[in-house]
């Protein structure tokens, strides 16, 4: 004998809506929407504060190289360097056509008595909404001068970064202590 098509269908294998199984299947699906809501509103904030997929951007400022005191020809050149962007970068190297030799990045450290210690680094991290200012007591490119510079000559510099790419400047050669 064959039951009617509604019988069949109230059987005991039957799925039938209660209030515990409404309330069961609603709360299923209210976790993962709400780590949804919770992952969007996140990223919703950091890219509102700009930081989401903003690269380096990195500009170059106050090129100096310091004229070498009487017969020697090794000295320094500085640069204050600023990162706008949202990602950090690093100083690899400086060139310059007009240097002879290999221009160096080195880091100086005060030691007692008025001495200084220096060490070749590879590179210089320059962090995302800050900057990186060389100078005499930290980083600098120690270099070979040209004997035939002058204070106020401007020397050609080219700063190498990992993701800024290359940044072409002029350095204004100046007598330590004036600039």
């Amino acid at each position: 004998m064959t039951l009617p098509t509604a019988e069949r269908a109230a059987g005991p294998l039957s799925w039938r809506p209660t209030r515990r199984r409404i309330a069961d299947s609603l709360l299923a699906a209210l976790a993962p929407i709400a780590a949804c809501g919770v992952a969007l509103g996140g990223l919703t904030t950091w890219v509102g504060s700009g930081n989401a997929g903003s690269p380096a951007r990195i500009a170059v400022a106050e090129g100096r190289v310091f004229l070498p005191y009487g017969d020697a020809q090794d000295t320094a050149a500085f640069f204050r360097i600023i990162n706008s962007g949202g990602a950090d970068d690093r100083l690899l190297k400086v060139t310059s056509p007009e240097v002879q030799g290999e221009a160096t990045l080195s880091r100086h450290r005060m030691m007692s008595g008025n001495a200084a210690s220096a060490r070749t680094v590879d590179s210089a991290r320059v962090p995302a909404g800050g900057g990186l200012a060389m100078s005499p007591y930290g980083l600098d490119v120690t270099l070979r001068a040209d004997p035939a510079w002058q204070a106020g000559t401007y020397v050609p510099f080219t700063l190498h970064f990992e993701r800024g790419g290359r940044i072409e400047v002029q350095a204004v050669v100046v007598r330590p202590g004036e600039g």
